[in-house]
C-alpha cells in the first residue's frame, strides 16, 4: 500500500501548476512543457501566441475559479507546427433508391508547446480601488426641487 500512495504523490507533483483554458471552441486542460493539437491558428512557426480565456487555474497552494474568466491570467503558447489530422470517411447512402455519397475530411491542425502559466496578482488591485475612486466622482448630484 505504501507504494501506491508515494506513486500517487508523485504524480500529484508532476500536476503542481495546471489551467483549463477555451480556444478554438473548446477547452483544454494545459500544463507547462506539453504539447496539445488545437484548430488550426493563424500563426507561423516559432510565434507566441497568449490565451487569456483561462476558466481554472491551479498552482501549488489553490484553486482559482473564473467567474467566467480568472483575470490576468495567461498561457503562453509555442507554435510547433501546422499539420492535417487523419482522414475521416463521411458515407451517405439512401436505401432503395441507388444514391450514395462518399466524401473525405481531414482536420487542419496548430502543434503548440505550453511555455508558461501566469497569472499577475498585484494589477487587479490596484486598478479596482481606480475605478472605485472613478465611480465616486462620477455620480451625478440630483437635486430635490419644491414646486
Amino acid at each position: 500500500m505504501t507504494t501506491s500512495k508515494n506513486s500517487s504523490n508523485n504524480s500529484s507533483k508532476n500536476n503542481e501548476l495546471y489551467a483549463i483554458a477555451e480556444t478554438s471552441g473548446q477547452q483544454f486542460w494545459f500544463e507547462v512543457d506539453r504539447y496539445y493539437d488545437l484548430d488550426r491558428l493563424n500563426a507561423k512557426e516559432k510565434d507566441k501566441i497568449t490565451l487569456e480565456k483561462v476558466l481554472l487555474l491551479k498552482d501549488k497552494e489553490s484553486i482559482t475559479i473564473g467567474k467566467p474568466y480568472v483575470k490576468d491570467a495567461k498561457i503562453e503558447l509555442e507554435v510547433v507546427s501546422h499539420k492535417r489530422d487523419k482522414k475521416i470517411l463521411v458515407y451517405k447512402m439512401r436505401p432503395k433508391k441507388k444514391t450514395r455519397r462518399k466524401m473525405g475530411h481531414r482536420q487542419e491542425l496548430t502543434r503548440v508547446m505550453v511555455k508558461s502559466i501566469t497569472i499577475g496578482k498585484n494589477a487587479p488591485k490596484s486598478s479596482t480601488k481606480k475605478e472605485e475612486t472613478i465611480k465616486k466622482e462620477t455620480k451625478p448630484k440630483t437635486e430635490k426641487s419644491t414646486n
